[in-house]
């Protein structure tokens, strides 16, 4: 009875400290790689924000493009009216 006694408790002592070995060479082992896919995961994130940054300030750009519509029919008014006044002024002086 005091072997197995003695085997029990050497072996309940004896079971965690194999088990924490198992998970800090577990650890040991994957750290690196998770370090790495972290690394890869905030490379990724800061390049698909320029991304983001590029299409965004691309969209402002055209949605410019289109609101500028009225300055363009504004400028070619402008321009009729003023080879309207160029003809009556060549044609006053001729």
């Amino acid at each position: 009875v005091t072997d197995k006694f003695t085997e029990s408790l050497y072996v309940l002592a004896n079971e965690p400290s194999v088990a924490l070995f198992r998970l800090q060479e577990h650890v040991r082992r994957s750290l690196p790689e998770l370090a790495q896919h972290k690394s890869d995961m905030q490379s990724w994130e800061e390049q698909s924000q320029g991304a983001i940054y590029t299409v965004e300030y691309a969209c402002s750009a055209i949605k410019s493009m289109t609101d500028s519509g009225v300055y363009f029919k504004s400028i070619d008014s402008l321009l009729k009216h003023s080879i309207g006044i160029k003809e009556q002024l060549n044609a006053a002086q001729g």
